[in-house]
């Protein structure tokens, strides 16, 4: 996908490194969802084939893949980890198309040192929030359209109180329904390599 300008670009040469030492940083917890307000979860509808470019990622890097619980870990614990990996992965990578790099529309892949486009910031994130042991099941790829309806790549933890959405566009970590986004597919959390159709949110609407 051609990337989108990110909130907080960088423009000088960071690497993994500069990552590390953002991901040591401590900030303040995220909020519990309201007492006796139940779960908002990405709901599958059905299985679907992979989005383009995404099929040899789990060959490619066997984390993106992954199953398993991971460390024990609070939902607290694990939002304010994601916000720090969010922020420094987005702060990191410079914005580059896989058609300037590679000479194609569409190749799933780590940033390089000129940069990346989302999805190679999602599977960033990804593989950082696993390395430091967050359960594989817990975090999701996804494609939507945003809210210019472009086609664009989010990562999802998915919580007790719900799924949230960490976005290389937006520095905040959101609830899935409060991104504006139409969800248009997500990795299965319980067989990776598996992707399912959503169709909900954004021009969707709610679940049906």
């Amino acid at each position: 996908m051609t990337p989108r300008k990110f909130q907080t670009p960088d423009r000088g040469r960071r690497g993994l490194r500069r990552i590390g030492l953002a991901i040591a940083l401590v900030f303040a917890p995220v909020a519990a969802a309201t007492a006796g307000q139940p779960p908002d979860f990405i709901v599958p509808r059905q299985t679907i084939e992979a989005p383009a470019g995404a099929g040899a990622i789990c060959e490619r890097y066997d984390w993106a893949c992954a199953r398993g619980d991971g460390l024990r870990m609070s939902d607290t614990e694990a939002i304010r980890f994601a916000r720090v990996v969010n922020t420094a992965v987005n702060r990191s990578t410079r914005p580059v198309s896989d058609r300037a790099q590679y000479g194609v529309e569409e190749n799933w892949t780590l940033p390089s040192r000129r940069g990346g486009d989302c999805e190679d910031l999602v599977l960033m994130k990804k593989k950082l929030l696993i390395a430091k042991g967050m359960a594989p099941k817990r975090l999701m790829i996804a494609t939507v359209l945003d809210r210019q309806r472009g086609s664009h790549a989010v990562l999802v933890l998915r919580t007790a109180a719900g799924d949230y959405v960490l976005d290389s566009l937006v520095g905040t970590i959101k609830p899935w329904r409060s991104t504006g986004y139409s969800f248009l597919k997500m990795q299965d959390p319980m067989a990776p390599s598996r992707w399912n159709a959503i169709f909900a949110g954004g021009i969707f609407g709610p679940h049906v």
